[in-house]
């Protein structure tokens, strides 16, 4: 794990969350929430609960009297589901949950709510390193990749930036199309267009924001050389803008983010995605507005642990 600092013991904790999934050691969100609640004097903390078993989870869940509610990553963001009393108007949209929070009902009985506050974490990207984020209202982006992370991406460039029309490029055409397909049956799927070609990438508006949400690997196929080639074509477009590459581990060093500089664009860490769903997951947990969560400190921490793991991997 990157984090410097040791896990509580859940004895010694006043309220606890979890972060559930298999494998997990490397994620830095135990980090970032200890960075944000010992700033803010509280004695909560974010657990690790690795499993290959999520009814062991739910069980807890279920019994835990100091759970405020649970990260959940691969490969349970759609597993959970069934397993929940309600889910977000964004949890129901993207169809992935990746928080847990907590309602309780008339009844004085708790409701375990999901929601996806990964879609938070792209609108937090633009919205906290651009001066006016709402210049992108009515102006296209783009989404390079076609998994279940560029659903998130399409729902804040939609909902929350504005952004018409959304283009997708990506290696498998079919993804797309499923990706298109899910969304038109949320409702926020008629502005979205794939591009396949150089040539037709020429002819469109550029746009002016960008969400990468492809591994960092060296185009090898047929497809990948032409889905990378439309990204050079619309990087290159005379219109710059923000990039917000989402692949920053085991570097944030990947080759979207040199090619976006190398051209003029501004490029947006995805670390600072990741911030902002986690402040977005601190204010369901704890109440607390995201306005007044510690950005700075979470921000400075975060920085450290992947200068430190920079440094490891760079030796290595």
């Amino acid at each position: 794990m990157m984090a410097t600092f040791s896990l509580p013991d859940p004895s010694s904790l006043d309220r606890v969350a979890y972060l559930v999934g298999f494998p997990i050691a490397h994620s830095l969100s135990p980090l970032l929430h200890h960075a944000i609640f010992s700033n803010l004097g509280m004695n909560w903390a974010e657990l690790l609960y690795e499993t290959e078993a999520l009814d062991s989870f739910v069980a807890l869940m279920r019994s835990e009297p100091k759970i405020i509610g649970a990260a959940i990553t691969m490969p349970y963001k759609m597993a959970i589901i069934p397993h929940l009393d309600e889910l977000t108007p964004e949890g129901e949209a993207i169809g992935a949950i990746n928080t847990i929070f907590l309602k309780t009902d008339s009844n004085g009985c708790r409701r375990y709510c999901g929601t996806n506050t990964d879609c938070i974490g792209v609108r937090e990207g633009f919205a906290a390193n651009v001066p006016d984020p709402s210049i992108y209202r009515g102006k296209s982006g783009l989404v390079i990749g076609g998994g279940g992370a560029s659903r998130a991406a399409i729902y804040a460039f939609h909902h929350f930036l504005g952004c018409s029309p959304i283009y997708m490029i990506n290696r498998d055409k079919g993804e797309v199309d499923a990706v298109i397909s899910d969304c038109n049956s949320k409702g926020f799927g008629q502005n979205i267009k794939y591009v396949s070609t150089v040539s037709e990438a020429e002819r469109l508006a550029p746009p002016s924001a960008i969400v990468s949400v492809i591994p960092n690997l060296p185009p090898r196929t047929t497809e990948e050389k032409m889905t990378r080639k439309i990204v050079e074509t619309f990087l290159s477009a005379s219109q710059k803008g923000a990039l917000l590459e989402m692949c920053y581990h085991p570097t944030p060093d990947t080759e979207i983010d040199a090619l976006a500089r190398e051209k003029g664009w501004q490029v947006i860490m995805g670390t600072e995605a990741m911030i902002g769903q986690g402040l977005e997951q601190a204010k369901l947990w704890s109440g607390i507005e995201m306005k007044d969560l510690p950005r700075d400190a979470v921000r400075t921490a975060v920085r450290n642990a992947f200068s430190e793991e920079r440094e490891a991997w760079c030796a290595s």
